[in-house]
């Protein structure tokens, strides 16, 4: 796994042997940086169950002004501030080592793209957004961005106060780009 693009272009990143973290393939990752490429300069960017970090990494060296990292395993944590030191991104970044939805009310600032990668296929996606609805930090102008298995229904996206602006598909996942109604 590596930079695509921006200040850390072509950096390797680490990230921990095993099944227990799901790196986003490099292809995934630069096509959701092309569709998000607008919006993600000077941004403040959340990375919810970031793994490695890859992918708020990928958002720092794009010209994010601020990435929060929110990852619960202390080893994993571990390695997205290895990879935010090697990247020189650190000055930019918060590394949150805790529980999700604990780490939903330590954030203060607005933020205008939230990208989320649960466990798939354990109904996290709607309890997060549960959360993220009444997050002071989330307004109807942030784009919430969540990486899923093919078989994750969201036929419940309208009743929960979020409107579905776009889905993705790929070979083995997809990304579904949700806002608040």
């Amino acid at each position: 796994m590596r930079v695509i693009a921006g200040t850390a272009r072509r950096l390797p990143l680490k990230t921990p042997a095993g099944t227990d973290v799901r790196p986003t393939t490099d292809r995934i990752k630069e096509t959701l940086f092309n569709i998000l490429q607008g919006d993600v300069g000077d941004s403040v960017f959340v990375d919810l169950f970031s793994g490695s970090g890859g992918i708020g990494i990928e958002a720092l060296s794009r010209g994010a002004k601020k990435a929060y990292f929110v990852e619960h395993d202390k080893r994993t944590a571990g390695f997205i501030r290895e990879n935010l030191a090697f990247t020189r991104l650190a000055d930019r970044a918060v590394v949150l080592q805790q529980d999700v939805f604990y780490a939903l009310y330590q954030i203060r600032e607005q933020a205008d793209l939230i990208f989320m990668d649960p466990p798939y296929d354990q109904g996290l996606e709607q309890q997060v957004l549960q959360r993220l609805r009444e997050a002071d930090f989330v307004t109807e102008d942030t784009q919430i961005i969540i990486e899923s298995s093919l078989d994750t229904e969201y036929s419940w996206l309208e009743n929960s106060g979020f409107l579905l602006l776009r889905e993705k598909r790929y070979k083995t996942n997809k990304h579904v780009f949700v806002r608040r109604a």
